[in-house]
Order: C-alpha cells, then sequence, then structure tokens
C-alpha cells in the first residue's frame, strides 16, 4: 500500500525513528558490556557487593581514579562521595545530618546499592528495624548505611588500585 502526502511523510519518519531506536539500542548494549569489562578488570569484587552493578562500579572507580590523591582514608573516601557525617547537634540533642557535598554520581550510586539493600537483604532490613526502635529517622539510617557501603567499597578500590594487574 503506497501513501501520498502527509501520510507518506509519517510513516517515513515513523520507520527513521525506529530505525535510530534499533541502532541506539545495540549502541547501548555494546557499552554497557564494555563498561561491565572494564570494571571487571579493574575491581571485580565490586560487583560482588549487593546492589552495585557495572554501571554503578564505574561510577565509584572513576570518583576513585579522579581523586587519587584523597584516598588516605576510608573516612577520606566517603568525604569525596559525600557520605561523611557531618555534625549538626544542638544543646541538647547530639545527631549528625548529611553531607550535601562531594562527589554526587557517587553519592548517587551508594544511595542507589543502599536501596538496593534495604529491599532485598534482610541483615540491612533489620538494621533498619533496629535504629528506627532506637530513634533514628530512615535518613539518618540510610546516611549510615551509605557510609558502611562507601567503607567496603574504599577497601575494595584501594586493593585494585595497590595490586598490580
Amino acid at each position: 500500500m503506497a501513501y501520498r502526502g502527509v501520510t507518506a511523510a509519517v510513516a517515513h519518519t515513523l520507520r527513521r525513528l525506529a530505525c535510530r531506536i534499533q541502532y541506539l539500542a545495540e549502541e547501548i548494549h555494546d557499552l554497557q558490556q564494555r563498561i561491565a569489562t572494564a570494571v571487571k578488570a579493574a575491581a571485580p569484587a565490586l560487583l560482588e557487593l549487593r546492589g552495585i552493578g557495572p554501571d554503578s562500579a564505574a561510577t565509584l572507580l572513576i570518583a576513585a581514579g579522579d581523586n587519587p590523591h584523597r584516598l588516605r582514608s576510608e573516612s577520606s573516601f566517603a568525604a569525596l562521595c559525600g557520605v561523611s557525617p557531618v555534625e549538626a547537634s544542638s544543646g541538647k540533642t547530639q545527631r549528625h545530618r548529611l553531607n550535601r557535598g562531594g562527589h554526587r554520581q557517587a553519592n548517587a550510586a551508594l544511595f542507589r546499592a543502599v536501596l538496593t539493600g534495604l529491599r532485598w537483604d534482610k541483615r540491612t532490613r533489620d538494621y533498619l528495624q533496629r535504629r528506627t526502635t532506637e530513634g533514628l529517622s530512615k535518613r539518618e539510617i540510610i546516611r549510615c548505611l551509605k557510609r558502611f557501603l562507601a567503607q567496603a567499597v574504599y577497601r575494595i578500590i584501594r586493593d585494585a588500585l595497590t595490586t598490580p594487574a
């Protein structure tokens, strides 16, 4: 069936868009495979952590690799990722707040991993329950979980960067 006029133009445009979508989907798949291969070569243990996939691992490696002089300790990596505790105490209460600084993409990668843990990991859900009964808000608990995860990620990255390939 041959289209004419506006209908032919719409059909042609839709066909071109469909071809472009297929091409971009193939390109995305290829790039995801390349990222996964690079992460496996650099720090395969990162992929073993719950909630950290190739994209998040690559983001954390980039954050650490861009700032190797800042990685002196776990706390410096936590500050780099924006998950270090910031004192927010008043006269009567002793508490910490979320750090608003740091590498935002690394912070988001840790946040996604923590949310995955809260959804699928029984130990993480038990920790949430215990800390909630202690009076912490969910926001403060997520900050603590991101800090714990940043410590584990730091150890893996440090070992991967110091071990010769």
